[in-house]
């Protein structure tokens, strides 16, 4: 399957209509049906041949979004600390149906499946009392007449509502950068659409050769001794016999009796000449590179350029994970105070998370051997208030 990213046509400007009320949305995410109506390009078939059929997409996907939702949240007004904000305890339990960790994997999944996640705020006044996750595919943006989002219109159990993009209780879209959309995020599994057409067509090769007793294909020659050819009466028994008696696993290994100047003659390449083992690997290679997981991580073969697992794991969470929680978190404190009407600021507690344990550590030990600092600029310097 490919996965070409079409840009979808916008729709024209319409009229915005009331936000539903509570009981109205409740019973839109407790119906859990409805199919997608005029879906986000690409998410569906990556869904299912990427995190849905292929093991190395699925265990990346996994690792990166199972990474990203275990780094415990921090809010911040002014600088200082509240350990206790309501916002905490939101982030904590966001619905009535997720906890924190499965919400936030669920958003990071739909961001690497479909470059774009869509939050829609419960609000009474100023106080956010939920936080839903719409799936993306389901999504269609409205275009206004200045080329800017103005609405999100999103069906699910057979209706169809529409959702402010601004203002206070907007739909907030967390979207990764595409060259050619100026709406939609491009996904980075997309970017690996060739790697998953060859992983799953090699996987698909591999069970049609143990399926046909494991063996590569064959001829089967018919030399006459007075020569002349079979009839075409002779021709079609002979494949009925071969497609009946000698194909499929349950008749693997089962001997062929041969008759009549038949011969058989195995066909098939040499591991080198079709090279295709190296191929799946490589394949599997540029599926973890897409989403920025180190092949070693995975268990992968070839280029392990680090020194160890420790050093990979390292670089996973700097290069892949800090950042894709880092823009989050913006986006979050941008959201909740517009919404809340205060400057709000969410970060994440670093020193919770056990990968950075050794960059932690290394730390400390420069920052205590350094006599010339005082105790409070020692504190400052590793993160904590004087």
């Amino acid at each position: 399957m490919k996965f070409p990213f079409i840009r979808p046509r916008a729709a024209g400007a319409a009229d915005r209509k009331a936000m539903p009320e509570f009981k109205a949305l409740a019973q839109i995410f407790a119906s859990g049906e409805g199919s997608a109506g005029a879906p986000l390009p690409g998410y569906a078939g990556l869904a299912r041949e990427g995190y849905m059929r292929n093991p190395v997409a699925h265990r990346a996907v996994r690792l990166v979004s199972e990474a990203a939702a275990s780094v415990p949240w921090l809010a911040y007004r002014d600088g200082t600390e509240l350990p206790e904000h309501d916002m905490l305890a939101l982030l904590a339990a966001p619905n009535g149906r997720q906890a924190g960790g499965e919400f936030f994997e669920a958003l990071y999944g739909q961001l690497l499946l479909s470059g774009n996640a869509f939050l829609l705020p419960v609000t009474a006044g100023t106080r956010l009392m939920e936080l839903h996750l719409l799936r993306p595919d389901r999504v269609r943006v409205r275009e206004g007449a200045d080329g800017w989002p103005e609405a999100y219109d999103y069906r699910a159990g057979g209706r169809t509502r529409r959702y402010p993009a601004a203002g206070p209780g907007a739909v907030l879209q967390l979207k990764l950068f595409h060259p050619l959309d100026d709406h939609l995020g491009f996904a980075p599994l997309a970017a690996a659409g060739a790697a998953l057409d060859l992983s799953n067509s090699a996987s698909r090769w591999n069970r049609a050769l143990i399926d046909n007793s494991a063996r590569p294909s064959g001829a089967l020659v018919y030399q006459p001794k007075e020569g002349g050819n079979l009839s075409p009466e002779q021709y079609e028994r002979l494949k009925a016999e071969l497609a009946d008696g000698y194909s499929g696993p349950a008749r693997a290994g089962r001997p062929m009796l041969l008759e009549g100047g038949l011969d058989w003659k195995a066909m098939g390449l040499s591991p080198r000449e079709m090279d295709f083992m190296e191929a799946r690997n490589g394949a599997a290679r540029d599926i973890a590179l897409a989403l920025g997981v180190p092949p070693m991580l995975l268990g992968l073969p070839g280029d392990n350029t680090y020194a160890n697992y420790a050093e990979a794991n390292r670089a996973f969470w700097r290069l892949t994970v800090l950042p894709l929680i880092g823009r989050t978190a913006a986006a979050l404190s941008g959201w909740f105070s517009a919404i809340r009407g205060e400057t709000l600021v969410l970060g994440h507690d670093l020193d919770q998370v056990p990968g950075l344990s050794a960059e932690r550590d290394a730390l400390w030990a420069r920052v205590g051997a350094a006599g010339f600092l005082t105790d409070a600029e020692k504190r400052e310097a590793v993160g904590y208030g004087a």
